[in-house]
């Protein structure tokens, strides 16, 4: 029981840079209060106490914002971060390491009886206010953006946005040709996204652009002079060094020796 208890604080402390020590999470975290309610009413409904266990429910729902049914499934180290707003059906399950924040819905789309919420693989992330509904799988290591509606399953390792959600489009094969050249030549921009008009960012990019698109337009030429009858010579392209910075003093030269015998012969 206490190893439990001190696996969820740890697990607190690990997703929740805010958590500064056991007993902040222990007495502040309303999410760690919700999962240990939890734990006695899905015990009390295994064993038949089911008023009891739906009584004590709405307790917990009182005291921590947090709906969780008796009758759902939760694995280990779940976190429900902030909490208010969250409400679990009776036929969800939730595997072991996931995370959700506030106003998620794992909901159902049915009147029926039966498996009518949604199960959550093993390490799956649900953004606040998303909701998930119906008897649908959310894939492993899954992640469902906030105010995400989500009535479909869910490949492992993907990323779902929207309403409905739909997969989150990945990076275009020019945007990773883009990256991989800007990498070669030591140039990366962390934290500049495509709607940041950064004019060194859209320069640079510009740059590889047409890079690529001079490339293209050599490779069509020299298809007509093959056309043609002409001969065009199969050389090899030299690929891009990395910048080398080092050695440069305050005011962008270069302090090493090379640069000292350049000048002597001018001193000369």
């Amino acid at each position: 029981m206490f190893a439990r208890l001190k696996e969820d604080i740890r697990c607190v402390m690990e997703r929740d840079p805010a958590a500064r020590n056991a007993f902040e999470v222990l007495t502040c975290y309303p999410g760690l209060h919700a999962i240990l309610f939890h734990r006695l009413n899905h015990w009390l409904w295994q064993h038949r106490l089911r008023w009891l266990a739906r009584f004590l429910g709405m307790i917990a729902r009182w005291l921590t914002g947090i709906e969780i049914h008796p009758g759902a499934r939760i694995g280990r180290r779940f976190f429900i971060d902030h909490g208010m707003g969250v409400v679990i059906g009776e036929t969800a399950e939730i595997g072991d390491d996931c995370t959700i924040y506030h106003g998620v819905t794992l909901g159902g789309t049915s009147w029926e009886k039966g498996k009518r919420h949604p199960t959550l693989e093993d390490n799956v992330v649900v953004g606040a206010g998303a909701k998930i509904l119906g008897p649908i799988r959310i894939g492993a290591g899954s992640r469902i953006g906030s105010n995400a509606v989500v009535v479909k399953d869910v490949p492992p390792g993907v990323t779902m946005v929207g309403v409905p959600a739909r997969q989150a489009v990945p990076r275009s094969d020019k945007q990773r040709q883009r990256e991989a050249v800007a990498e070669r030549i030591g140039f990366q921009a962390y934290g500049a996204t495509k709607d940041m008009a950064d004019p060194i960012v859209n320069a640079i990019n510009a740059l590889l652009d047409h890079i690529h698109l001079t490339d293209k337009r050599l490779e069509e030429m020299c298809r007509a002079i093959r056309q043609l009858g002409g001969q065009v010579s199969e050389g090899e392209h030299k690929g891009l060094d990395p910048c080398n910075f080092t050695g440069l003093n305050g005011n962008g030269s270069s302090g090493s020796t090379e640069s000292a015998q350049d000048e002597q012969p001018n001193q000369r």
